[in-house]
């Protein structure tokens, strides 16, 4: 059976034993969960050709014990549950002994080249995995890595992670969630920062301490529903005692709708429960600004923010386009000025540790953040790699790897 290692870190968030529920019941057809997917009747159908066939020709001339070390090119923050989970899995359905020694706590700084964990057992059972560990270990640390620094650089905001319909399918959404969850946690942890609050969808949901998902109106209820008020409406009759958040860039009338809705429904703004996301594209400024009126309020609000250089990526964020800070400080004037200031704001588009960078400078009056391709924003920086630096006792590895030997602990 997979025997896992941990070393002890401050701070950091031990891994989690397997729950209830996570063998595959025999006979039942495979899960989603990418926890036991794939399980170990249907590996040889996924995994890399070669693997498969150099496991026969290690049944033809015979076994080794080796050890793996798996790594990535890329700093990232340690995420490697699901990957020992499913390892965990394999052998307890194969009946086999798999040792995997964790190098960083979950949530610890991985530098590029530094091996996340390392893998010791039988050569003939270990070849044929490779494949499907460095797909659930390196998007999860990416994941993140991406998480943390967002979270860190605007910890007053709470985040919410809307990345599942850019997934890859089921099982990548939950790499994001779990990842998304790491890094989160490490960000509350270190500065104290809000974190993530939730995520879209129900199945992934208990990462981050809900037992659903969040959330409450795409374009399309307001596009069916003819107007944003009608569209709140609809909500709110249907789903009485849930909080309200309203998309208001549909008809390019973010204040205009903004201020409708909550003087049809001002005992929610009163009791914080009614929210207004800002959606805007980079095509066009939030209703009644400008490029002079974006100044405008940052001057009246944030006139730091605009006194130093900034970038030119940096000047967007602040006064441009989209869902500047200008944009959230204009709709935090009038919902106040019109006497809704507890109702809250979300912003979402376009949202990276950059961006959030900037509002925090902006000290923008945003309560969430919605984010969601910068979770997996670069796919080809996920990519995890695993190379055997051990076989039976005698360290060898291929030319250029030496690095690996070195920081393998003894």
């Amino acid at each position: 059976m997979a025997v896992v290692s941990e070393p002890q870190a401050e701070h950091d968030v031990p891994l989690e034993e397997p729950g209830p529920g996570q063998d595959p019941a025999p006979g039942h057809e495979p899960e989603a969960s990418a926890t036991v997917w794939p399980d170990a009747a249907a590996i040889p159908r996924y995994v890399d050709k070669y693997f498969t066939r150099t496991k026969d020709c290690v049944a033809r001339f015979g076994d080794k014990q080796v050890t793996y070390a798996v790594f990535m090119r890329r700093p990232v923050t340690c995420a490697p549950k699901l990957a020992v989970e499913w390892i965990r899995n394999v052998a307890r359905e194969r009946g086999i002994d798999i040792s995997v020694e964790l190098n960083f706590k979950e949530g610890a700084w991985v530098g590029a080249g530094e091996p996340i964990l390392t893998i010791s057992g039988s050569f003939y059972h270990l070849v044929d995995l490779e494949t499907q560990y460095l797909q659930k270990l390196g998007a999860a640390c990416v994941a993140a890595y991406n998480a943390y620094m967002m979270c860190v650089e605007l910890p007053k905001a709470g985040f919410l992670a809307m990345d599942a319909r850019h997934c890859a399918g089921v099982q990548m959404a939950e790499l994001m969630a779990y990842g998304a969850s790491v890094g989160s946690n490490k960000a509350k942890a270190k500065v104290g920062a809000v974190g993530f609050i939730g995520n879209a969808s129900d199945e992934t949901a208990h990462y981050f301490g809900q037992t659903a998902g969040l959330g409450t109106m795409p374009h399309a209820l307001i596009g069916y529903a003819g107007s944003t008020l009608r569209a709140a409406e609809m909500f709110h009759e249907t789903y009485p005692d849930q909080n309200l958040t309203v998309l208001v860039d549909y008809f390019g009338q973010e204040i205009t709708d903004s201020l409708a809705v909550a003087r049809r429904f001002p005992e929610l703004a009163a009791e914080g429960k009614l929210a207004f996301r800002l959606d805007t594209h980079g095509g066009r400024y939030v209703e009644e600004l400008d490029i002079g009126e974006s100044y405008a309020a940052l001057e009246r609000n944030a006139p730091q923010a605009v006194r130093g250089y900034r970038t030119e990526t940096e000047l967007r964020y602040l006064i441009g386009t989209g869902v500047s800070a200008a944009a959230v400080w204009h709709l935090r004037e009038c919902l106040d000025e019109a006497g809704f200031p507890n109702a809250k704001i979300v912003g979402s588009s376009g949202f990276n540790p950059e961006k959030c960078r900037v509002m925090a400078l902006a000290e923008a009056p945003l309560d969430v953040i919605g984010t969601g391709s910068y979770l997996p924003e670069k796919w080809s920086e996920t990519y995890a790699t695993s190379d055997i630096i051990d076989y039976d006792g005698e360290p060898r590895v291929k030319v250029g790897r030496e690095f690996l030997l070195r920081q393998t602990p003894e």
